[in-house]
């Protein structure tokens, strides 16, 4: 009969650490592979029991720098959840409030083994052995392993120590990712709330600048609809800010904590429009090389907002047309049915009824979008709101441009003022912010303001400007802002201009300027 191996038989060390390392790769494997850590650790303990014969084992984490819970066990006859241990109090309380390790060669000659997760008879049938490491994250403990091994007084305990170490360490570093995790997932949840509430508040009804009739009806119509799922229309030339008033419906709606998804009809060739809608299946047609979602799904439970829908084909008005009706649709190269829950909010500049009767938009399309019509009125009909806009459109690109600039010129607003506005209240906008960019001072004077507002075939303002006639308009628009500071007193003015009262009277009266519109 051959003789039995001893211990530190080089094939017994051989196969023993090769067991180890096999250990090992088979808990870094379960620790990596899976976001739930709570599984991956039970997955671990699992693995020890089979290849190391633990009777027992449990991984617990302290709780409130107090307690410590137990997180995931293999063995125990107690519910793991209701195991709980004081922050030095037994074996395992102690390690993880010293951090060092404590090794138990016969469980049932130590008193301060409180065995909770066991039966204390069940001790008593066979002697055990217990070994319990911390876990050290950042050189602190954040918890414990702990295992139940069968009596062997020729046992390496301190072979068993370093061993369950390493896999300690494994557990650390798993922890340490499940925290930047939670940390990111935390980090990103408030960073979405934080972003929905500055919609919110950025689309709300206040924000909409004007007092004019025609902008107080919008607001009210705006009321109106935003509390229903109705189907809204927006209508109104480029320009006048159709976007604003669609965001403002969905954030103020019931729907507002769901998506708020935007497809511009126009810019969309006809070829991509459809799939851009509805979405695909692999396969679909060529470059369809895997599954996408359309816009409908994307704004799935939110609102869809479709710009300048007027540009659409007939064929995806078809199409179209049916969603509104049934709510449903198939992907391009599905014959899945979809069910969708989305309001819709068209917006287009175009002349509807013109196009109908071009035959280039659906009549039976155009009923079902015009169920409630919101009319954005032009500039040149709110000119009441154009000092309010502008005095906006300055303070955000002075800020936005890191800018001192106080206010606009009366002048320089007697310009605003008589151009027509063709381009709405972008132009107005993109006239300031140019306007903002060119000035040197603290005023916006009528030179910082485009060519196209100081033009006779724009503005019809002026109908001939000379060398002399500029000379003289850009002197007097320098009078009237220096009394416009100082409140109509001369002296003062003469002073700001670097000149005497007599020159400055002198021009006052050359120009007919009226001193006492300045004293108020």
């Amino acid at each position: 009969m051959p003789k039995p191996r001893s211990a530190d038989d080089p094939a017994v060390v051989q196969a023993r650490e090769s067991r180890r390392l096999s250990t090992l790769l088979e808990i870094s494997h379960a620790l990596s592979g899976t976001l739930n850590l709570r599984s991956a650790l039970h997955r671990a303990l699992e693995i020890l029991a089979k290849h190391h014969g633990t009777v027992r084992s449990l991984i617990v984490f302290l709780h409130d720098n107090r307690e410590l819970h137990v997180e995931a066990s293999d063995g125990l006859d107690a519910p793991s959840h209701a195991v709980r241990y004081r922050l030095g109090e037994g074996i395992i309380g102690k390690v993880v409030e010293s951090g060092r390790p404590i090794v138990v060669p016969r469980v049932s000659q130590e008193p301060e083994f409180l065995n909770r997760a066991a039966k204390r008879a069940d001790v008593h049938k066979e002697e055990l052995s217990f070994i319990c490491v911390p876990i050290l994250l950042n050189r602190r403990a954040v918890g414990a392993i702990g295992i139940d091994l069968k009596f062997n007084p020729e046992r390496d305990y301190e072979r068993h120590v370093k061993f369950l170490g390493i896999v300690a360490s494994s557990i650390a570093q798993a922890v340490k990712v499940q925290r930047l995790v939670e940390e990111d997932k935390k980090r990103l949840v408030d960073e979405n709330t934080h972003l929905r509430q500055e919609l919110k508040e950025r689309y709300d009804f206040s924000t909409i600048i004007g007092t004019s009739g025609p902008v107080r009806q919008m607001y009210e119509q705006m009321a109106q609809v935003a509390s229903t799922n109705t189907t809204v229309l927006i209508r109104g030339e480029s320009g006048t800010g159709k976007e604003l008033i669609a965001h403002a419906i969905h954030y103020n709606s019931p729907r507002a904590n769901k998506p708020f998804v935007k497809v511009s009809c126009a810019a969309l060739p006809d070829s991509l429009i459809e799939s851009e809608l509805f979405g695909y299946e692999k396969g679909a047609f060529t470059g369809a090389e895997q599954r996408k979602k359309g816009r409908f799904e994307l704004a799935e439970g939110g609102t869809l907002f479709l710009d300048e829908i007027g540009d659409i084909n007939l064929s995806t008005q078809v199409k179209l047309l049916r969603v509104l009706q049934e709510r449903e649709f198939e992907r391009l190269g599905s014959t899945e049915t979809i069910k969708v829950n989305v309001r819709l909010v068209a917006a287009t500049n175009k002349d509807m009824e013109r196009a109908i009767a071009a035959g280039t938009f659906r009549e039976d399309l155009y009923y079902r979008l015009n169920v409630f019509t919101i009319f954005v009125p032009p500039l040149r009909e709110r000119k009441a709101d154009l000092l309010l806009l502008a005095d906006h459109f300055l303070e955000k690109f002075s800020r936005e441009h890191h800018k001192n600039i106080k206010r606009i010129s009366t002048p320089a607003i007697d310009m605003l003022m008589s151009y027509h506005w063709p381009g709405n209240v972008r132009e107005l906008e993109n006239t300031l912010e140019r306007a903002v960019l060119v000035c040197d001072g603290q005023v916006i004077h009528g030179h910082h303001l485009p060519p196209s507002l100081q033009t006779a075939e724009a503005s019809g303002t002026v109908t001939r400007v000379s060398l002399a006639d500029a000379v003289a308009g850009f002197e007097k628009d320098l009078i009237q802002d220096a009394l416009k500071t100082t409140r109509g007193n001369r002296a003062k003015a003469a002073r700001l201009l670097d000149t005497t009262e007599r020159v400055l009277n002198y021009k006052v009266k050359k120009y007919g300027l009226d001193v006492r519109r300045f004293t108020s």
